[in-house]
């Protein structure tokens, strides 16, 4: 019996999961070098997932409105999303943008304008890009995935107004996500017809006809060149969808 206990009591034969815990990392030479490691960034995605549905939980039926963030307040397409984004939020969508300027501005503006709820989720980039004076409650990520995901699961529409590579990042994601099921249909809408148009030329006359899509595919969104268009868009499928 003596034995065993003597057994029992004998020093562990390595560190104990405290004593790791509390101790100082070999080879880091900073004592905050853990916050440059993949576990420490975890936790910062995991606090952005949480203040974002914490901050966004109580929005319905938002529109989402994407586009161009280098074009200025005399580009036509500036002022076509001020009036889209009027109409809607007298309508009473809530107007999502990134937050930024251009488009993003015009969206932001333009829901001010028609008296709604106009909300900015600004993205951290290497270039600082400012929240613009029109929005009216904004958050900050630093992770584009992270923000993508809000925009898609509070968004009951999206918007795209001409834009660059972080505009077609934004609406293929949308489009893929309801292509694959992950997300209910929502209307996806191209604002502009010259500028898309090419682009849906492609879709249909390559992809399409190559198989690489389905014909069907080419109806998860519409162009249009007009905000009355959009909003009516937006409207009629959330009333068929009831």
């Amino acid at each position: 019996m003596s034995e065993k206990r003597l057994e029992h009591s004998a020093a562990p034969a390595g560190p104990t999961a405290d004593e790791l815990l509390l101790s100082r990392p070999v080879g880091l030479d900073r004592p905050d070098a853990f916050r440059k490691t993949d576990p420490w960034r975890v936790l910062r995605i995991l606090g952005e997932f949480v203040e974002g549905f914490e901050r966004l939980g109580d929005i319905q039926n938002a529109v989402t409105i994407i586009g161009s963030a280098r074009i200025g307040a005399t580009d036509p397409f500036y002022q076509a999303t001020v009036d889209t984004a009027r109409l809607l939020a007298e309508a009473g969508y809530p107007i999502i943008t990134g937050g930024g300027p251009g488009i993003m501005e015009a969206g932001n503006k333009g829901a001010v304008l028609g008296e709604g709820l106009s909300i900015g989720v600004n993205i951290e980039l290497p270039h600082e890009q400012d929240t613009n004076p029109y929005v009216r409650r904004k958050m900050f990520f630093r992770f584009f995935f992270v923000r993508k995901t809000m925009l898609a699961k509070y968004s009951r529409a999206l918007i795209a107004f001409p834009g660059g590579y972080g505009t077609l990042d934004e609406l293929f994601e949308f489009l893929t996500l309801i292509q694959t099921g992950k997300m209910e249909p929502v209307p996806v809408v191209l604002y502009g017809s010259r500028y898309w148009g090419p682009m849906v030329d492609w879709l249909r006359d390559t992809m399409a006809a190559e198989g690489k899509i389905s014909p069907s595919d080419l109806e998860m969104f519409r162009v249009v060149d007009r905000p009355d268009e959009a909003l009516r868009y937006i409207t009629d499928h959330q009333t068929t969808s009831r």
